[in-house]
């Protein structure tokens, strides 16, 4: 059997947002706007970057993850500005989907979150070959699963010490796993 890869877009544009495949260039961006934020990355699976070369070697990541059709990583910005203000990402395990998001501090509480969860949910699921679109968050990171429910994602289980989020001081925390009913 063929590995399941998507077809998506370059670039979404929703009613405030841009949403487009990470590029190099955003490196200084995205590292000055949450990768380096250890408020923004504490609920991340990934380590909070410590110079541009963190940010950099995962930009590398994301171009092959892309051609391989494993990792599809978007950058977000305002559709007025420009300016980049998160990202969403998406790892593909041929047909069953897992995905992520990171906005900085100073977009919170926007429903930046929201807008681009719901326009992400509807293309995704859209997809051939898909047959599941999950994530999971944290027990205490409330304003994350308030989003994923807003976004038509359910409550799937609450497990128990599943989870090790290495900005934490490397704690095993529970986490809720939410899908998307396809």
């Amino acid at each position: 059997m063929d590995m399941v890869k998507l077809d998506l877009p370059t670039e979404i544009i929703t009613e405030r947002l841009i949403i487009q495949k990470l590029r190099y260039e955003e490196a200084e961006e995205i590292f000055y706007s949450y990768s380096s934020k250890p408020e923004a990355t504490r609920f991340m699976s990934w380590q909070t970057h410590q110079s541009i070369r963190d940010t950099i070697a995962f930009l590398r990541y994301a171009e092959e993850g892309w051609k391989a059709g494993t990792d599809y990583s978007y950058s977000i910005r305002l559709l007025g500005s420009a300016r980049l203000i998160g990202s969403f990402g998406v790892i593909n395990e041929n047909g069953k989907l897992q995905f992520g998001y990171i906005f900085s501090p100073t977009q919170w509480g926007k429903g930046y979150a929201t807008e681009v969860c719901r326009v992400m949910m509807a293309l995704l699921k859209e997809q051939p070959g898909v047959y599941r679109i999950q994530t999971f968050t944290d027990v205490d990171n409330i304003a994350s699963a308030n989003v994923l429910i807003k976004s038509g994602l359910v409550e799937e289980a609450r497990l128990s010490r599943w989870f090790r989020f290495v900005n934490q001081s490397n704690q095993v925390k529970d986490c809720i796993h939410f899908r998307l009913p396809m």
